[in-house]
């Protein structure tokens, strides 16, 4: 395989995070409604922003893995992924701010 460019690796880096974009999404919007029955978007986008995904790496990239993730393993491998490093992180963070009373 020939050694791709800087320019091709970012727009594989970026082809690759929208599509763990969507798996994200998905995760957590089906994560939200098993776990508190209802439709809550503000939750959602504080799961999924750019903010958040920081907490764990550059966002693009944490995106980039599970689209990587979803592409190679499944869906259900991508969700374990989310499941392990990134809802713990939040579950913390969301106890967090409740304490704060926001």
């Amino acid at each position: 395989m020939a050694n791709l460019t800087q320019s091709e690796l970012l727009d594989q880096l970026r082809q690759d995070a929208w599509v763990g974009d969507a798996v994200l999404e998905l995760y957590v919007r089906s994560l939200i409604l098993k776990k508190h029955g209802r439709v809550d978007a503000e939750m959602k986008t504080r799961f999924t922003c750019n903010q958040f995904l920081n907490c764990v790496g550059n966002p693009t990239k944490v995106e980039a893995d599970i689209g990587v993730i979803y592409q190679k393993e499944g869906l259900e491998a991508a969700f374990a992924w989310i499941r392990e490093n990134l809802e713990p992180l939040f579950v913390k963070q969301e106890a967090k701010r409740e304490r704060k009373g926001r």
